[in-house]
């Protein structure tokens, strides 16, 4: 087994927001981080600012949606760093509307990027990345606080981050013999561009602006603000830690007291 300051880690959706801070934790703390995304620009750009950094880390363009794509993905980290430890599924998209008027399109984009991605990754590294050959490992999968209640206008989003907390659940208890844990990070409003990009959306279809959605939806928070994504990566950095052994199978939140569930 690596040492605990030199374990590979996979992180999906890695260039910005949540994906970009868990990448830059797990190789600050000496992992070796292999990152991807869709746009090969991006990842291009996030490993050369992270080298610059001073930190250990590669990465190339993955399509979370393709099986081909998320092969050649997991093989990538192999052949450069070695069997995989840690596999963060953070890779997502937002998706909603008047559930009435959802085109299938829109539907099955959201599941498969969200829900089906979350399977795809997870069996990959578990077979090609060589996980299930390991007496330890960690699977944390970004989830929502949408993974446990209903979203008003959200019904895709919301249907598969629940996917996601089941299928964390169900293979978290599969797991639980082996040693590799397996835990849903819920994070609630954080302030990313995808939330800009919901923001928008539910300006457009309310006919108001962005500030008064964003105060909307503050007013929603107990602590009153939006999380950061270097918090959400806080909880993943210490889910993948070996003090947090025992914890598996579970799906917390990281919201400032929205859903206390």
């Amino acid at each position: 087994m690596p040492q605990q300051d030199q374990r590979v880690a996979l992180v999906t959706g890695a260039t910005s927001g949540i994906g970009l801070a868990v990448a830059r934790l797990l190789a600050n703390r000496g992992h070796q981080v292999f990152l991807g995304a869709r746009n090969a620009e991006n990842v291009a750009s996030t490993v050369k600012q992270l080298r610059e950094e001073g930190l250990d880390v590669d990465g190339v363009a993955v399509d979370v949606r393709s099986n081909d794509a998320v092969t050649a993905f997991v093989q990538g980290a192999v052949d450069r760093f070695g069997t995989v430890d840690i596999l963060v599924n953070n890779a997502g998209r937002s998706g909603g509307g008047v559930t009435a008027d959802i085109e299938d399109e829109l539907w099955h984009d959201v599941i498969d990027t969200n829900l089906n991605s979350v399977f795809r990754l997870t069996r990959e590294v578990l077979n090609t990345g060589g996980l299930r050959a390991k007496n330890w490992g960690r699977v944390i999968n970004i989830a929502s606080t949408a993974g446990k209640q209903g979203v008003v206008l959200g019904a895709p989003y919301s249907a598969s981050k629940h996917g996601v907390v089941g299928f964390t659940k169900a293979l978290g208890n599969e797991l639980a013999p082996t040693g590799i844990t397996v835990n849903a990070v819920c994070p609630g409003y954080v302030e990313t561009p995808m939330a800009q990009r919901v923001r928008a959306g539910y300006a457009a279809v309310h006919d108001t602006t962005e500030e008064a959605i964003l105060e909307k939806f503050q007013a929603k928070i107990p602590l009153g603000r939006y999380s950061t994504p270097e918090e959400v990566a806080g909880l993943v950095g210490y889910l993948v830690s070996d003090t947090a052994a025992s914890i598996t199978a579970q799906a917390l939140n990281v919201c400032g007291g929205l859903g206390n569930f």
